[in-house]
């Protein structure tokens, strides 16, 4: 596999508290792309069979636009990106670090939370869907919505970390080309049931395979690749 040298890290900036700042498993996930993906390939997926690629909880637009970068630097790999986020001051973030990043306007951005906004044509159409969701467990009072403010949207996975997950996998095969070899790729991490949630996704439905992990202070973030398997 011959890489692309020098692929670039976007620009980008959080203009809003309460908007996830990137962070180390923004960039685990940019990190294995970056070495995934060739002039014929990504991730052993031929890049002339990928049509859309889904940036789902996008915060700044950081992977969103990362794959929109690489469509300067590669001619081959021309999918259409989205993104999109269930708060509004992440899409306006999103907007503007399209613009520090000279590509304004050529991701296609929702307002949403999870899939629930998605038109209906955008059913069947995704090749690659990838989600940094909340993953951490949360409290019984942000639970209730006592007290709880917009940025824990960002870390709030329920009670046992994974619910959010959950919801996602299930409306997320809706929305996969199934027709196609396809992708999704989220984050996890080690604070939460990992073995529990590994049968449930395979419950569900999917394989999953770890394809990178990272230690970081006091948890494992690890990187699932999932591929809807139940059809």
């Amino acid at each position: 596999m011959i890489i692309i040298p020098l692929l670039p890290d976007p620009i980008i900036e959080c203009d809003f508290e309460s908007v996830y700042a990137p962070s180390d498993d923004s960039y685990l996930l940019i990190d294995y792309f970056k070495s995934k993906i060739d002039h014929i390939y990504f991730d052993g997926i031929k890049i002339s069979e990928i049509n859309n690629i889904l940036d789902l909880g996008t915060g700044t637009g950081i992977i969103a636009i990362f794959f929109q970068l690489i469509k300067i630097e590669n001619p081959n790999f021309n999918p259409k990106i989205y993104a999109s986020d269930i708060l509004e001051d992440a899409i306006k973030c999103a907007k503007l670090n399209e613009k520090r990043n000279n590509i304004d306007n050529q991701i296609q951005i929702f307002h949403s939370d999870l899939f629930n906004s998605f038109p209906e044509n955008l059913k069947h159409s995704f090749n690659i869907i990838v989600f940094n969701p909340p993953y951490l467990p949360s409290s019984k009072f942000i639970e209730q919505n006592i007290n709880k403010q917009n940025i824990d949207y960002s870390w709030d996975g329920g009670l046992k970390g994974y619910e959010i997950i959950v919801k996602f996998l299930s409306a997320a095969k809706t929305f996969l080309n199934l027709k196609k070899e396809h992708f999704i790729y989220c984050i996890t991490s080690s604070r939460t049931d990992l073995i529990e949630l590994n049968r449930i996704i395979i419950n569900m439905g999917y394989k999953n395979r770890i394809v990178e992990k990272e230690h970081i202070f006091f948890e494992d973030i690890v990187l699932n690749r999932l591929e809807y398997s139940r059809y």
